[in-house]
């Protein structure tokens, strides 16, 4: 494949999917990753993406705090996100929350009957398009910069659904089992979400402990499982298996 043609493809992929890593790119072009990486660097140099710590960016994306997230530990928020799948049966009502790591679970959810409510964005535009997915997209104000559908109508919208699952994200979970946000306008849809349903999975990786956030969502007796990948600490383990929290190391 000409340089060219595989620069072409290599922006396409990230202006539709989003940002990627490198691994992926060299997955979908066929080529090896020492190759990504050399282009990644001849496209940065153009000004015709960003490169960001294991992959690229669109340009346009350079203003987007999501993207930017997005990128972050992305191996890390996969794994726990294929784990989390498993333990969706088909034909139940999932709840994703707003977040990263919610899409990259969205991204492990097509061909199958479910039913997903959301109002995560990205995970509309995720699964828009398969038709074995049955989508319930809360109403709101839009929430630009990450994507989502926030405030008093969404609260609204979660008050007339139910759900067998929520998978709920985080900013950080205190030693003491105390999952936490950085962003007050969550807080209240957090709880909501979890008033919603019938078992609340946490998904926290390894930058979740010991976490950050201004606000307390809710403590771990709210909490049925944690998925993460990081060994948790002996305060917060025993926090949680205080709470009767079901803790999955991936």
């Amino acid at each position: 494949m000409l340089p060219q043609r595989r620069h072409e493809l290599i922006l396409r992929t990230l202006r539709s999917d989003g940002p990627a890593g490198v691994q992926v790119l060299a997955e979908r072009l066929g080529v090896s990753q020492a190759t990504i990486r050399r282009d990644l660097v001849e496209l940065d140099r153009q000004g015709r993406l960003t490169r960001v710590h294991g992959g690229a960016m669109a340009a346009e994306d350079l203003d987007d705090p999501f993207a930017e997230v997005a990128m972050v530990r992305v191996e890390e928020k996969d794994a726990v996100a294929e784990r989390a799948a498993e333990l969706i049966k088909d034909g139940e009502a999932v709840l994703l929350d707003i977040g990263t790591t919610a899409h990259r679970l969205a991204r492990k959810l097509h061909g199958r009957s479910l039913t997903v409510i959301t109002s995560n964005l990205m995970v509309y535009e995720e699964l828009k398009d398969d038709q074995e997915v049955q989508i319930v997209l809360l109403g709101g104000v839009l929430r630009r910069s990450y994507h989502s559908l926030v405030g008093f109508l969404t609260e609204d919208n979660l008050r007339q659904v139910h759900a067998d699952h929520l998978i709920l994200g985080t900013s950080g979970v205190r030693p003491g089992g105390q999952v936490m946000d950085t962003t007050a306008v969550e807080v209240p849809l957090k709880r909501a979400m979890i008033a919603a349903a019938d078992q609340v999975v946490l998904l926290a990786d390894v930058g979740k402990f010991p976490g950050t956030g201004i606000a307390k969502v809710c403590g771990p007796e709210d909490i049925d499982v944690v998925i993460t990948n990081a060994p948790a600490d002996p305060a917060t383990a025993g926090a949680l298996r205080e709470a009767g929290v079901e803790v999955i190391e991936v």
